[in-house]
């Protein structure tokens, strides 16, 4: 189109010019006619090029309003590291990371490293991406402080560095430039207020969490505890605030088997993550005891788990919280935000949000997709179908 308007710019100049020439070898009658046709040139024009400039408005314009407010005009790249990433829950976290991200036509690539569970590796991977040049960076602390001086560097070397989920201590303006937090606090108290309204005679709980001291772990347990013990219905059992398990299903299992082993009464198990018990579930029923209550997020693998054998479980009763894989996603607005002169999100904690109740069946029924993997998230905003495919 701007072709076709330049070669029409250049007939226009010259025709106009060709007529000048005629009108100084013609009669007054000729100067006449020339100079109104000149006239009619310019105004014609003059036109086009109104009209090409209202385009090219209303395109910029267009361009704009496909832009979610986080994302500004600056062309960035993305850095996104796991202090470990070797789960269901991690891949689908990553991927919405990456979808989220995606949104900005700022962000020319997002570049992924996993630690491994390996602290050490962890660190190397944030100090690698910021020697390659990446202009923000969003970490999954797991190994909590630990990872603050690493932060710290990234932040001083100017990569806007945005930690979530696990606090890795320091100072928003100063270590890092902002932490996306979760409610984990509230998570424990939903989970607590559950517990005493279909447990009111109390009993003996399991908490079980992520690694040893992880932040995580440490407010759902205070959430937890600032329902229950006021009561002096609930004993805590096993490892105190929970016990361990890195959120690695196998380590799961094995500290749940040895629980069931180890105490003889388990009224409720509270975990944050909760398709990592489904493996060692079955050890309730060939020890001849129920699968007890459980509170935890939720997951494919856990709800058809109950679906095929809560008929013979009558203890089990089963309340979930989301998940919580889409927390990446507001982690990812705020990066992209800081580093392209968007506009930040208005919140910075991500809520614990109630998701599905057996008992009650608000806000939803415990619900199982037994076409799909175990390990999908129905809480999730990306399509089950899609993290199907993505888990393989």
């Amino acid at each position: 189109m701007k072709i076709q308007r330049k070669g029409w710019h250049r007939l226009i100049a010259l025709a106009a010019a060709f007529t000048i020439i005629a009108a100084a070898c013609g009669s007054d009658d000729d100067s006449t006619e020339t100079s109104a046709e000149t006239e009619e040139a310019a105004e014609t024009e003059e036109a086009a090029e109104t009209e090409e400039a209202a385009e090219t408005e209303e395109a910029a314009d267009d361009g704009a309003s496909d832009r979610p407010s986080w994302c500004g005009p600056d062309e960035i790249r993305l850095g996104f590291t796991d202090g470990f990433g070797g789960n269901s829950w991690r891949l689908v976290t990553t991927e919405a990371a990456r979808d989220e991200a995606s949104k900005c036509p700022s962000v020319s690539e997002i570049e992924y490293a996993d630690g491994g569970g390996d602290t050490q590796k962890a660190i190397a991977d944030i100090q690698a991406l910021v020697a390659t040049g990446v202009d923000a960076l969003v970490v999954f602390p797991d190994a909590g402080d630990a990872i603050l001086p690493a932060l710290r560097s990234a932040y001083e070397e100017g990569v806007v560095t945005v930690p979530y989920r696990v606090d890795p201590g320091g100072t928003a303006g100063e270590d890092y430039d902002v932490f996306i937090d979760a409610d984990h606090f509230a998570a424990g108290v939903v989970w607590g207020e559950w517990i005493v309204e279909n447990l009111p005679d109390g009993g003996n709980v399991l908490m079980i969490s992520g690694p040893p001291g992880n932040s995580q772990g440490v407010l759902e347990a205070e959430g937890l505890a600032s329902v229950l013990d006021p009561t002096g219905n609930y004993t805590m059992i096993g490892e105190q605030p929970f016990s361990p398990t890195g959120w690695d299903p196998a380590v799961t299992q094995q500290v749940l088997t040895a629980a069931i082993a180890q105490f003889p009464e388990i009224d409720v198990i509270v975990s944050d993550f909760g398709p990592s018990l489904v493996g060692a579930l079955p050890e309730f029923e060939k020890s001849g005891r129920s699968v007890p209550k459980i509170a935890t997020s939720d997951g494919n693998s856990l709800a058809c788990f109950y679906d095929e054998n809560a008929a013979n479980n009558p203890d089990f009763d089963l309340f979930t919280v989301t998940t919580q894989n889409d927390h990446a996603r507001l982690a990812v607005q705020w990066a992209v935000a800081l580093a392209t002169g968007g506009t930040p999100p208005e919140q910075d904690i991500y809520p614990a949000i109630p998701f599905e109740n057996s008992i009650t069946d608000s806000p939803n029924p415990v619900t199982c997709r037994a076409d799909l993997s175990g390990q999908i998230y129905l809480s999730a905003e990306m399509d089950a179908d899609a993290q199907d495919a993505l888990i393989g």
